[in-house]
């Protein structure tokens, strides 16, 4: 008796149960803080309601400005743009790790591999696949530009972030999605050569800046949902980021 050929088996069907939704992008407006020499935020008014029957604005701004993600090729010739990101890289779950404590006393302070495994100690291994979120507490700061950049181009930035060997650790030996944080770099500001940006971008991973409201969020039971604006040929975009919470 001849065996029926079944065809490919169904895909594995994945839910995601959460609690609750906290959003981890900041409002876009004129006034935010701005990598110095970028862009500025720009809002047109381009049609009115008395006049046009409906109201409509054009806008501009530089694709690493407000709570936004990076693309490779911001880095490396031939990387990929944000747009060619595929759909099942921007959700994922993600962890939390607080150095609130030691950034309040060190503003150049970077995450150590010591930090991870003190943090793995606490919560287990960081899982593989996942984004790990670094809250410094810098996002309290983000009304305030010159004290979020903690200076200026002429005389460097500065504000904590990822250590190289801390980064390395998580992408080499845990094998996550992508890291993110509340600062404006991924690395802390005196690193100018964004060691940490291109370690995680050698691949097509995930670099979230400038989130918001990490407070808000346990260290594990995370999922992000991240809704890239597909900037043809965009070295990055803002971003919607939201985190569902178990």
């Amino acid at each position: 008796m001849e065996s029926k050929d079944e065809g490919p088996p169904a895909p594995v069907q994945q839910t995601i149960a959460y609690s609750r939704v906290v959003d981890l992008s900041h409002v876009i407006h004129p006034g935010i803080v701005r990598w110095p020499g970028d862009p500025p935020v720009e809002f047109l008014e381009v049609a009115q309601l008395d006049r046009d029957g409906y109201f409509m604005r054009r806008f501009s701004m530089g694709e690493h400005s407000a709570t936004h993600m990076n693309a490779p090729n911001a880095y490396y010739p031939g990387g990929i743009s944000i747009d060619a990101y595929p759909v099942e890289s921007l959700v994922a779950p993600a962890v939390v790790i607080d150095i609130r404590d030691r950034a309040a006393s060190a503003q150049d302070y970077a995450l150590s591999r010591a930090d991870v495994l003190a943090w793995e100690e606490q919560h287990n291994q960081v899982p593989r696949g996942s984004i790990v979120l670094l809250y410094t507490g810098w996002q309290s700061k983000w009304a305030d530009p010159p004290a979020y950049l903690g200076g200026n181009r002429s005389e460097g930035l500065h504000f904590p972030g990822f250590g190289y060997d801390a980064a390395r650790l998580l992408i080499a030996d845990r094998g996550v999605a992508g890291l993110g944080i509340d600062t404006h770099g991924l690395e802390p500001g005196q690193d100018t050569a964004f060691t940490v940006n291109k370690l995680v971008l050698g691949q097509p991973r995930v670099a979230l800046e400038n989130l918001t409201n990490l407070d808000l969020l346990p260290p594990t039971g995370i999922t992000l949902v991240i809704g890239v604006i597909r900037l043809q040929g965009g070295s990055g975009a803002p971003v919607p980021v939201l985190a569902l919470v178990e």
